[in-house]
């Protein structure tokens, strides 16, 4: 059986050219069964058989002269989001993987203000996902975050360099040894909701950097709603935050 870089497999296979072949596996967007093709240049049989998924359209949930509010699919980075808005600017990110509300500002005046807002912590965000392990009671974390940002991004407890974070969690659901939880936050550490709730031994599904041990396509994290000045916006949940398989 004949061996090839996995890029070079799936542009014969789909007739399209190995550069594009290869963006759609840097993108994070074709699998072989439910697994993920990470490396571009990973060697597979030539026959291998390959599945695309390509993320949702952006969903624009509101627009003014001020502001640009936004349902962000997974798998589409911040910054991504940023380009197709010509002259919006983000007010604040997303992980990669984290899909819902995300926020971008129209004008230099109304930008200053909003990212004040969130510096100050007076912006209200709320989260809904699906937990390793069975929650039952609410829980309140306010364990001080240290990032590493030398590469890709890292957060942890620490309780001497850490910045104050504050994360509320309440159960909604259990299914198997899962759990649906509903999460508020008021400060935006990098990875806080993850590092907090895998702090106290329940890591969100598919948050392999953080210690989940279920494969899934992304981990099970959905910006729900966001309120910001008298604005209040909601994403509605994706199929796989709605009910877990």
């Amino acid at each position: 059986m004949a061996i090839d870089k996995a890029y070079k497999v799936l542009a014969k296979q789909l007739d399209i050219s190995n550069k594009k072949a290869k963006y759609l596996i840097d993108r994070g967007f074709v699998y072989i069964r439910d697994k993920k093709v990470k490396i571009a240049r990973a060697e597979v049989d030539s026959d291998t058989s390959f599945r695309i998924e390509n993320p949702e359209d952006i969903e624009i949930l509101y627009e003014d002269d001020d502001i640009i509010a936004v349902n962000k699919p997974a798998q589409i980075d911040s910054y991504e989001v940023e380009d197709f808005f010509e002259g919006a600017e983000l007010l604040h990110r997303l992980d990669r993987d984290t899909s819902g509300v995300l926020l971008l500002g129209k004008n230099r005046i109304f930008i200053d203000k909003a990212i004040r807002e969130f510096k100050s912590n007076r912006v209200e965000k709320h989260y809904i996902a699906w937990v390793e392990g069975m929650l039952y009671e609410k829980i309140e974390i306010d364990a001080p975050i240290f990032t590493i940002k030398k590469g890709k991004a890292f957060s942890k407890i620490d309780s001497l360099r850490g910045k104050k974070s504050y994360t509320l969690v309440k159960p909604e659901e259990i299914q198997g040894k899962k759990s649906k939880v509903h999460i508020k936050i008021t400060t935006g550490r990098t990875h806080q909701i993850r590092v907090h709730l895998a702090h106290m031994g329940y890591p969100i599904v598919g948050d392999e950097q953080y210690g989940s041990r279920t494969k899934t396509k992304r981990l099970l994290l959905h910006s729900e709603k966001i309120k910001l000045f008298d604005y209040e916006f909601y994403a509605r949940e994706p199929k796989d935050i709605a009910r877990y398989k």
